[in-house]
């Protein structure tokens, strides 16, 4: 069995499960292989994720955390692992406040190597990419690919040049598990069909699931998994049954420096896994 590193875009939810546990989640998906960060904004209506990110961002936003404070985290991210590059993700309201250039603006002040939006088109996606690439150092704005797309489509955002695109694996929400059909190999090289690096995810969950991913993508992206992890340490449950106390840095399970040293060993071990270091 092939032991060839995988390459993995982990994605964690910016200040979950609060800003001591998420710092730990970052440092254990660096240590574990993970090649790129991808940093989701927490909002209120995270219309392509799944029950495990949902809840992972209600949490966070009934603790006051505020776009500012995600930003704030990508630069630190930015700061403490300049060899892993961090790309924001958020949803389309909240790139458009106040505009799209400011928040570019601000993303590109943070040291952030792009910034994808799902639920912006990427042929109608109010200016983003143009201001992403203009006014200094340009942050690769990452369209994102779905299956359900018409050939046509995807022919167009596969010829739009840009240095990445996101593929999401199937329909639907993230979370649930991944089968790599022909289709989707199909899709996959279609995507990829104007050069852009191509970073598959939905539903990668284990080590098996990213190998077989893995030849035709050049990142495989991985994000319920490491949430699940976190809310199950956290003392959380994805149902929300289980709640932090309301206080930004403290959770009512496992408290303190003992539960973050368990959540950097937990993703640390998974994100090894899924960049088939463990086999």
């Amino acid at each position: 069995m092939s032991t060839e590193k995988i390459r993995l875009m982990a994605h964690l939810v910016a200040g979950y499960p609060d800003d001591s546990g998420c710092r730990a989640v970052a440092r254990g998906l660096v240590e574990g292989g993970a090649s790129y960060l991808e940093v989701q904004i927490p909002f209120s209506d995270p219309s392509a994720d799944g029950p495990a990110i949902r809840e992972a961002c209600s949490a966070v936003l009934s603790m006051g955390y505020r776009v500012r404070d995600a930003l704030a985290l990508v630069a630190d991210l930015c700061a403490a692992y300049p060899e892993v590059p961090v790309f924001v993700m958020t949803y389309g309201s909240l790139a458009a406040t106040p505009d799209v250039r400011s928040f570019t603006d601000v993303v590109r002040g943070t040291g952030a190597a792009g910034l994808i939006v799902p639920d912006f088109p990427f042929d109608s996606d109010e200016g983003l990419a143009r201001a992403c690439l203009e006014g200094g150092r340009p942050v690769c704005p990452v369209p994102v690919a779905a299956p359900s797309m018409r050939p046509h489509r995807l022919a167009s955002m596969a010829g739009l040049g840009r240095k990445y695109l996101y593929a999401a694996l199937r329909a639907g929400v993230t979370g649930a598990e991944t089968e790599i059909g022909e289709d989707t190999k199909a899709f996959l090289a279609a995507a990829g069909a104007g050069g852009a690096r191509i970073l598959g995810g939905f539903g990668i969950k284990t080590g098996e699931q990213a190998r077989k991913v893995a030849p035709y993508v050049h990142a495989v992206v991985a994000g319920t998994v490491f949430v699940e992890l976190i809310a199950r340490i956290a003392g959380e449950t994805v149902d929300g049954a289980g709640v932090l106390d309301g206080k930004r840095g403290s959770s009512g399970s496992v408290s303190g420096s003992k539960r973050d040293d368990a959540l950097y060993q937990a993703v640390r071990d998974k994100a090894a896994e899924l960049c088939g270091a463990r086999v």
